[in-house]
């Protein structure tokens, strides 16, 4: 893999905390606004600058663009960002309870993203896609980075343990209880040499921002005459982290309602697809298994997948969506059914429980997909099925800033 070290923007140490925000599409208009209520120097108010606009502003509108971009460079000017005196990688630890995970901060090559070097899962939405190519073009900026991981390689892994022994750049537990560490690492050498030996490396989350990166790289190269494949904008903003330190949390479903099937009915049909095991577990204890809230009750699904299946049809999601949500609840399309709902992993298995006691339906708890069948999928040339893998930590923004 080609990385790179950046001569980029980074918050002054004693704002980091208050510069550095949840990414962009965790959270909607709202909630970003009070996010950022009375933190002028929040990324927020780049990447969601809406929430700066009357609340009846079209969030894709010509006026939401130019006022990231007036922000942007308000935080530099104010002294809020600052300009990195020479090119530079940096080690962005994340502490959640007692989950460590560390990934090295660098720019990876656009061409190597067309290449299915840096291998995809999902597919993107033209509309987020479109968004995310005009803010980053018109800002001239990547704010956010891509999550990518990789498997792991030696050499990696005994320089990220000789750099934290050495004191941090940043160092501060956000509001929700996470601590974020980084460090900063003005020889690249070593680092570029062992990523060297890195095959390929697959997008964890941020598919949106890496396709929208590789968009505004050709509309760049389009309007630069004298292009020549060495400028800024072919590189974009990653964190590469070792599939071994990753923590996925599944991915659950509530239908709201039993497609007109009493209950009875609905446990007939669904023994006769899985089995059934009454007073199951709220979560399933590995894959091949699916909890069940129904009625006040847990029920254990025994999801058995053909060995000789492609890995998007051996995926328990998969199973579940093809088996029953579909043929028995209607379900025929999850990205557009209003029907269904999906819960991350991390509101845990109570909020199935007070869904289903409060709106009815039935709620199902997933075992979560790992990273090796995120890697096989990718490997295979495959798409993920919608809401399979909600990733935690998510990585905050604005702790390194990509400019071009």
């Amino acid at each position: 893999m080609r990385i790179r070290a950046f001569k980029g923007l980074v918050p002054v140490p004693a704002l980091a905390a208050e510069v550095a925000c949840v990414p962009y599409d965790v959270v909607d208009a709202s909630e970003a606004a009070a996010l950022a209520a009375g933190k002028p120097v929040s990324l927020l108010h780049v990447d969601r600058a809406e929430i700066d606009l009357p609340p009846s502003t079209d969030p894709y509108s010509a006026a939401v663009y130019a006022k990231a971009a007036g922000n942007f460079l308000k935080l530099q000017r104010d002294g809020a960002l600052v300009r990195e005196c020479e090119p530079c990688l940096y080690l962005y630890q994340q502490q959640m309870g007692e989950h460590r995970q560390r990934g090295l901060v660098a720019v990876c090559n656009v061409e190597d993203y067309d290449a299915n070097l840096i291998k995809k899962h999902e597919k993107t939405r033209k509309d987020k896609e479109d968004d995310r190519t005009r803010l980053i073009d018109t800002i001239g900026a990547d704010t956010g980075p891509v999550f990518l991981t990789y498997r792991d390689e030696p050499a990696v892994t005994a320089l990220v343990e000789s750099l934290v022994k050495t004191a941090p750049q940043h160092d501060f537990t956000a509001p929700d209880g996470i601590r974020h560490t980084a460090w900063r690492i003005p020889g690249a050498e070593a680092w570029v040499k062992a990523f060297g030996k890195v095959p390929v490396t697959y997008i964890a989350d941020g598919h949106h921002r890496a396709a929208s990166a590789a968009r505004v790289a050709r509309l760049r190269r389009e309007r630069n005459p004298q292009h020549t494949g060495a400028e800024d904008y072919n590189w974009f903003l990653c964190v590469l982290f070792p599939a071994n330190e990753l923590k996925i949390l599944p991915y659950n479903r509530h239908v709201a309602d039993l497609n007109g099937l009493t209950a009875d009915a609905f446990l007939t049909k669904v023994k006769e697809v899985f089995g059934l095991q009454e007073n199951a577990a709220p979560s399933p204890s590995g894959v091949g298994g699916v909890s069940m809230y129904l009625e006040g009750k847990w029920y254990g699904l025994a999801c058995k997948a053909d060995a000789k299946a492609d890995p998007v049809s051996r995926l328990d999601v998969s199973l579940l969506q093809d088996k029953l949500l579909a043929p028995v609840l209607g379900i025929d399309d999850p990205r557009t059914s209003k029907r269904i709902d999906f819960i991350g992993g991390i509101r845990g298995t109570g909020e199935l429980v007070k869904r289903v006691d409060a709106k009815g339906g039935v709620a199902f708890s997933m075992y979560p997909v790992t990273i090796g069948q995120l890697m096989d999928i990718a490997d295979a040339g495959q798409i993920m099925p919608p809401k399979s893998t909600w990733f935690e930590p998510k990585l905050r923004s604005g702790l390194f800033i990509h400019t071009f």
